[in-house]
């Protein structure tokens, strides 16, 4: 197969799975018409590897549809046969264990000096293969005064390990969190905290969320929940806006494209962050916002402790008053 023939079986492959699951049909129909005119105007005729050929795909569907979230990725790798990739068990056995080496999203969990607790998170990966990871990171922060989620590097994850972490800040009673229509099966799902979680819940501790403009996705997603429940302040940089949850399809042996099939709308918004993002309540530079968000709640542990009178509480006052002295304070 020549180059040209395979850009042509290449987009009408992709065209095809546009229109059939992108989750806006006319939005689809818009990006079809743009890739074939590119292809009619021979943008692609100099591109011999598809390495590159992915990119320019990439390039010009987000110029039309500011989506994010709809990707082509090549792959070194021969992909599988299947066209759903999330049907396939070797893509699935792949995908767990690039979870497992990840630690399923969970980087770095610690105490901060004034025993704040503090949880660094990269990917909100499926409960059914990490949830023992995330339950074991809240039991840990259970003991800690305040706590702050990084999310600063972020990328998404999936809505099932969000209702399983919220399930521990929200309070005991099941929350609605949101509901995503998916176009591929025209289903809708409906996602809730959790009726019980493993050890002690967190709905009472003062809580803080670290964002940036590497945030994404699932990452968004939690903090704008958090922020439309008022149960967080958000610190950090304005996120850049990806909102729609999709899958992989499988376009040749060595092309993935990612095509957004669901619409999420939230219980409290009736909306998204789609193309908007979160805005933080704090707005800080990424690299500062750690240092920030400590400083914070620093004060707020000092508040609550100030009329302490037994011994270890004293003591926990005397280091958080230390450790605040160091940005400055009094």
């Amino acid at each position: 197969m020549t180059d040209t023939e395979n850009h042509i079986e290449v987009i009408r492959l992709l065209s095809a799975k546009l229109k059939a699951y992108y989750i806006f049909p006319d939005v689809a129909e818009k990006i079809c018409v743009g890739l074939q005119k590119h292809l009619d105007d021979g943008d692609y005729h100099d591109i011999t590897e598809d390495e590159f050929f992915a990119y320019a795909l990439t390039t010009h569907m987000q110029e039309i549809c500011h989506d994010e979230h709809l990707w082509v990725k090549w792959h070194l790798d021969p992909l599988p046969d299947e066209e759903a990739l999330r049907l396939s068990e070797a893509w699935r056995a792949t995908q767990q264990l690039q979870a497992e080496v990840d630690n399923y999203g969970f980087y770095r969990v610690e105490r901060m000096a004034g025993n704040i607790g503090y949880v660094d998170i990269h990917y909100f990966h499926r409960p059914a293969w990490g949830g023992n990871i995330a339950v074991a990171a809240m039991n840990i922060l259970a003991n800690m005064s305040a706590i702050i989620i990084d999310l600063r590097k972020c990328s998404g994850g999936y809505p099932g390990m969000i209702s399983l972490i919220s399930s521990y800040f929200l309070g005991p009673e099941p929350v609605h969190l949101c509901d995503i229509y998916w176009r591929d099966d025209d289903t809708t799902n409906h996602y809730w905290t959790l009726p019980y979680v493993p050890g002690r819940t967190l709905n009472d501790k003062p809580l803080y969320l670290l964002i940036s403009k590497e945030t994404f996705s699932a990452g968004e997603g939690f903090a704008y929940d958090m922020q439309a429940r008022k149960r967080a302040i958000i610190i950090g940089e304005q996120t850049d806006g990806g909102a729609h949850p999709g899958t992989s399809y499988r376009l040749n042996q060595h092309l993935e494209v990612f095509i957004p099939i669901g619409y999420l709308t939230h219980s409290i918004t009736k909306r998204n962050w789609e193309g908007i993002g979160v805005t933080p309540d704090i707005q800080t530079a990424s690299e500062k916002a750690l240092l920030v968000a400590h400083q914070i709640a620093l004060e707020a542990v000092i508040e609550s402790l100030s009329h302490s009178t037994l011994g270890p509480l004293k003591d926990l006052l005397a280091e958080a008053q230390e450790a605040y002295k160091e940005y400055g304070g009094k």
